[in-house]
């Protein structure tokens, strides 16, 4: 009982260091976590330690992944983030993903200051992906600090 317990926590702690951060890269670092540490609780005859060490390991190859991930998506932060600096409200901008091949339509709202001063943006955001399919995203852009845009989750 005490190893599970132990491996519990050990498992609580993991994913809670990994999920303070926002990014892809921390994201894909919490599912690799969980999964590494099932995959090693399971197949480990020390089930602490093999939970422990797959954790580790899922924990590393997860932000591997999720950062390469980030990467392929800063064109498409930078392109969203020049249309919500300087596009007209209601006009809609578009661009082609050139790694992804994906294709953006963002109309952005009028800007509004919110009450802790805070510059804020209602954005569509409609993607279609190269097999065909067809998403829309309705969400606020919030101006950061250093003049880029970020999209509330």
């Amino acid at each position: 009982m005490r190893h599970v317990m132990t491996l519990l926590l050990l498992v609580s702690l993991m994913t809670g260091l990994a999920a303070c951060q926002t990014t892809g890269a921390q994201n894909a670092a919490t599912i690799g976590s969980l999964a590494g540490a099932t995959l090693g609780a399971l197949t480990f005859k020390n089930k602490v330690s093999g939970a422990a060490i797959g954790g580790g390991a899922g924990l590393l190859v997860g932000y591997i992944v999720g950062n390469e991930m980030d990467k392929y998506d800063a064109y498409d932060q930078q392109q969203l983030s020049q249309t919500l600096e300087t596009a007209p409200s209601g006009r809609t901008t578009t661009w082609t993903n050139p790694d992804t091949y994906t294709q953006y339509e963002a109309t952005p709202e009028p800007p509004r200051r919110r009450h802790d001063g805070r510059i804020e943006r209602d954005v569509t955001l409609e993607m279609r992906m190269p097999d065909g399919e067809y998403e829309t995203v309705y969400a606020k852009a919030y101006r950061q600090s250093d003049g880029s845009w970020q999209l509330a989750q």
